[in-house]
């Protein structure tokens, strides 16, 4: 019995099989073995509550001694990198080289920088404390929840960069957009106001955290002029020329302030200005 044309067997009596070319049964076992692509990773972290993906073991002679690659681990080291040295010096090499391994493995876990990043903003996210919408307090709630993100964002300068046009599909982080829209709803926000209110008052929180990291950062470098003392900034207002009458005059309000009042000014501003149905 010889093999026909096409993967063909003759079997007795002329009846044919057809049969599966031994390289095709090959590229469909290994396919199957094949790991899910990185999108697919994504979109199956998404899906999931927990938000980690299975540990990647080690290879190599001190595979063994090493702790196991995963998303927790991937986050972790990053934000101690910035919390170090600033969200400036994050890269996915500097990373790699945290945890003893090359950037190819991290990206077994994570797509890019940028999936690293809402990452980033969904852990620093999930420890925001989100309150049970009160009609009543309903402003001093939002104030709240804004300035739990400031606070988490100053911990780890220059964070906040990383949540600008960024439209955000972690858990985590949705989880807070919820929260706020919640409390807005309940103090009588109309819905597009509420959404959009969400959006100016975190792009606020977004901007003032990342302009503090980087008056901070600059303050400690000897040869940087840009930052300077409130004195400073008064001697050169009053020696301004006359075109400039009112920004002399009013100076001292104009240098007026911690960078918490102006935060807790801002927010108040912003959520006073937000017409609601009922009274406030």
């Amino acid at each position: 019995m010889g093999a026909g044309r096409g993967g063909q067997r003759s079997l007795p009596g002329g009846a044919n099989t057809v049969r599966r070319p031994r390289n095709t049964v090959r590229t469909a076992r290994y396919t199957a073995r094949m790991p899910p692509t990185p999108q697919e990773r994504r979109a199956a972290r998404h899906r999931a509550d927990t938000g980690a993906s299975a540990p990647a073991g080690r290879r190599g002679p001190s595979g063994g001694r090493k702790k196991p690659i995963t998303v927790d681990a991937i986050v972790d080291a990053a934000l101690a990198l910035v919390e170090r040295e600033g969200y400036e010096a994050l890269t996915m090499r500097r990373v790699a080289t945290a945890l003893e391994t090359g950037p190819s493995s991290l990206y077994a876990h994570v797509v890019n920088k940028e999936d690293l990043d809402e990452l980033l903003i969904g852990r620093l996210c999930a420890a925001i404390d989100l309150p049970e919408p009160d009609p009543a307090r309903w402003r001093q709630q939002i104030v709240d929840v804004c300035t739990q993100l400031r606070d988490q964002y100053l911990r780890y300068p220059g964070i906040s960069r990383a949540a600008f046009a960024a439209a955000p599909s972690n858990l985590d982080t949705l989880r807070v957009t919820e929260g706020m829209l919640a409390i807005l709803i309940a103090g009588g926000v109309e819905p597009q106001t509420a959404a959009w209110a969400i959006d100016s008052l975190t792009l606020y929180v977004n901007a003032h955290s990342l302009e503090v990291a980087l008056a901070d950062r600059r303050s400690t470098r000897a040869d940087d002029a840009w930052v300077v003392s409130r004195d400073e900034l008064l001697r050169r207002f009053a020696a301004l020329p006359p075109s400039f009458p009112h920004t002399r005059h009013y100076a001292r309000e104009l240098t007026a302030g911690t960078p918490e009042d102006r935060f807790t000014f801002t927010l108040t501003l912003l959520t006073t200005a937000l017409p609601t149905s009922t009274a406030p």
